[in-house]
């Protein structure tokens, strides 16, 4: 197989420009790729796996975009034959500049060859693959590589889904989205997207490839809308949980919100599964006054103290909660929040008053009202000193550091390389925190990745290793133009909590 890197090439232009750093790239024994095509094989050089979203760019700025198994399929027939520099980019992951501020390889395309480029990773977090829309592994279909199993280029016809939801329920995992674009016309599902796959059993399936959906559709094979309701305006659901009810069966339910705009919500309150239909209905409406009460964001269960089962909701943190009843779930009134209580100078909880969050403890500690070691979402950058507002974040429990785990991306702020795309690392003893040191674990210069969501059923080798996924998207953010497939979309990241680099956020 011919070398697809000149590495004469590279060696005179080191001599002439005495300053340039050498490029990363090197023959690919194997596999075969077919033609006309040349593979560019990106990979992690800490663990050998693909990286996925990397763009390379030509000088004629054609680009090109890795697909989940970090491969490109290249067949430029002006750049065929000869050598050609790429620009490689991506999120987390970058070279050093040579001498003139490049960050880049020069590849010598051939058809039926390859070439894989080492790109060294700058996060702690490992990106995996794109979980959702079209093409998810395009380039490797185009050089004939194998694929997955169940695997499809498109599935229900979605092209891209927004903010997950995820639990067990009934021996399956149960996923929704929320707004969905679908292949046929600009306007896709906007009443939520549900689908199913297998639970793993001792880590197997593993997601690291990607999770084969099967969606609920409906007889004509569209997607079918999972939470319908009169009026319009788009439905979204949060705070999916699941509860076993006192006569062993199971029982599904989220917070629904009816939107006439993405900040005026018309209708609000629970909704359930219903099993024999196979869509959410509404359960209870609740009064749009108090939007705190009810299930949000991120859902988990604990068993308190108290022996009560509890459903906790990390919306950004967990400053609210409920039994875990249907009774109570119901019962607007039932859900507690956790408030700062200036007389006795410590956190209660109540039902007459929103939560304490952490934008207002922030303001309570300014103004000396409350004592700095009460504080419980005081989130310092351990590297800077400086403090993280969390915008969304989720939390589960962790057998292997007998922690709870807080994943959450960072709100805006001007100083940030993005705005929503920083993601943190943070523990805690409670699930209410008090959460203090957190590390950066991701990035998306210029990008958003929002609401975050750990999968702790994913997690293997007793906790040691979990994952996590959220929304790559352009929306709010200075982004010139959205990546293509991969925007709007979900992107799964790895994180092994024995890595030496997050030791200064773990106590």
């Amino acid at each position: 197989m011919q070398c697809a890197h000149s590495f004469a090439g590279v060696l005179t232009t080191l001599i002439a420009t005495f300053w340039l750093l050498p490029t990363f790239a090197k023959c690919e024994e194997a596999p075969k790729v077919q033609e006309p095509f040349f593979g560019v094989h990106v990979v992690d050089p800490a663990t050998g796996a693909g990286v996925p979203l990397v763009e390379l760019k030509t000088n004629n700025e054609v680009t090109y975009w890795t697909d989940s198994n970090g491969w490109v399929a290249f067949a430029e027939p002006g750049l065929m034959g000869q050598e050609v520099y790429f620009q490689v980019a991506s999120p987390g992951y970058w070279f050093k500049p040579d001498g003139f501020g490049f960050r880049g390889v020069r590849l010598h395309p051939e058809a039926g060859a390859s070439a894989t480029i080492e790109l060294p990773r700058h996060n702690i977090a490992q990106r995996l693959c794109r979980l959702t829309g079209e093409g998810i592994f395009r380039d490797s279909g185009l050089l004939g590589l194998p694929l997955p199993a169940g695997m499809k280029n498109l599935n229900a016809g979605v092209t891209g889904q927004d903010s997950v939801q995820v639990v067990p329920y009934q021996g399956k995992l149960f996923w929704l989205w929320g707004d969905t674009n679908i292949a046929s016309y600009p306007l896709g599902n906007f009443q939520t997207t549900c689908a199913t796959s297998s639970l793993p059993v001792d880590g197997l399936p593993s997601p690291e490839r990607g999770v084969p959906f099967e969606y609920f559709t409906q007889e004509n094979g569209q997607l079918r809308p999972m939470a319908p309701l009169d009026g319009p305006g788009p439905v979204w659901l949060f705070g999916l949980f699941a509860i076993t009810k006192a006569d062993g069966n199971e029982a599904l339910y989220a917070h629904f919100t009816r939107h006439k705009s993405l900040s005026e919500v018309v209708e609000h309150g629970v909704m359930k599964f219903d099993d024999e239909a196979g869509i959410f209905k509404k359960v209870a409406n609740f009064d749009l006054n108090e939007l705190w009460r009810g299930p949000q964001g991120n859902a988990f269960v604990v068993e308190d103290a108290d022996g009560v089962q509890r459903v906790y909701f990390a919306h950004p943190l967990a400053h609210t909660r409920v039994a875990a009843d249907e009774k109570s779930i119901l019962d607007q009134h039932a859900y507690e929040s956790l408030v700062f209580d200036a007389g006795e100078q410590q956190y209660v909880w109540r039902r007459d008053v929103p939560p304490t969050r952490q934008k207002e403890e922030q303001q309570l500690q300014r103004s000396g009202t409350m004592p700095a070691d009460v504080a419980r979402y005081r989130l310092i950058d351990v590297e800077n000193d400086q403090p993280i507002v969390i915008h969304g974040s989720s939390i589960a429990w962790n057998d292997f550091r007998q922690k709870w785990i807080l994943i959450g991306n960072q709100a805006g702020d001007q100083d940030a390389p993005s705005y929503l795309g920083e993601v943190w690392y943070a523990e805690a003893e409670s699930p209410t925190g008090p959460w203090n040191s957190a590390i950066k674990i991701a990035t998306h210069p210029k990008y958003s990745f929002y609401n975050p969501r750990q999968h702790p059923f994913f997690s293997t080798d007793g906790g040691r290793v979990i994952y996590f996924e959220g929304t790559y998207t352009a929306m709010f953010s200075a982004a010139k133009s959205p990546t293509p497939r991969y925007d709007y979309n979900q992107l799964l990241y790895r994180l092994d909590l024995s890595d030496a680099k997050l030791k200064a956020a773990q106590k």
